[in-house]
């Protein structure tokens, strides 16, 4: 789940905003979990409805739409539901060009920008540790600061290792 679905710039949002001018709840459907989409059905009814009424009933209706969608989305990721953010809340430059590469169909400045950010992180973490790995061996401050960027090197490799293969395993339990 992308760390913006509850925003009023996100893709949940945005997806209503779609269903509700178009008059067709397709567009937002695919975020809620089939045993909640009688609920998003019958608030989308009900919204189609009370739009017609005036200016004012369609700015409430929308909202309280938009608010429907976000929670049932959010009940179906096992999330809690805290309300709607408003824009441009948790949108990162990598959130930013994951959907870009998804709206183009072009991932390469994604992967680009992935690889880039994640070889300068290990490079770093990498090079720290093999500066200190050369200290003199009485000196236990050194040892322990060369102990210290060694185990963050490790750690950081293991996350990062562990958290990609977590991630494939659940993609395939989908």
């Amino acid at each position: 789940m992308a760390p913006h679905c509850d925003t009023m710039d996100g893709p949940v949002v945005t997806a209503a905003e779609l269903a509700l001018e178009m008059e067709n709840i397709n567009y937002v459907l695919p975020y809620v979990k089939k045993d909640l989409e009688r609920e998003l059905k019958d608030a989308f009814d009900k919204t189609i409805v009370v739009r017609e009424l005036s200016g004012d009933a369609a700015e409430v209706a929308d909202y309280w739409f938009f608010e429907t969608a976000v929670r049932l989305h959010m009940t179906g990721k096992g999330k809690s539901y805290t309300g709607i953010k408003h824009s441009g809340l948790n949108q990162s430059s990598v959130i930013n060009k994951a959907e870009e590469a998804i709206e183009t169909g072009d991932k390469s400045e994604l992967e680009e920008f992935l690889m880039d950010f994640i070889g300068e992180a290990f490079e770093r973490r990498f090079e720290t540790a093999m500066y200190k790995k050369e200290y003199e061996l009485n000196n236990i401050d050194a040892a322990r600061d060369y102990v210290d960027s060694m185990l963050e090197f490790v750690l950081f490799v293991n996350k990062l290792y562990m958290h990609v293969e977590n991630a494939n395993k659940s993609n395939d339990n989908d």
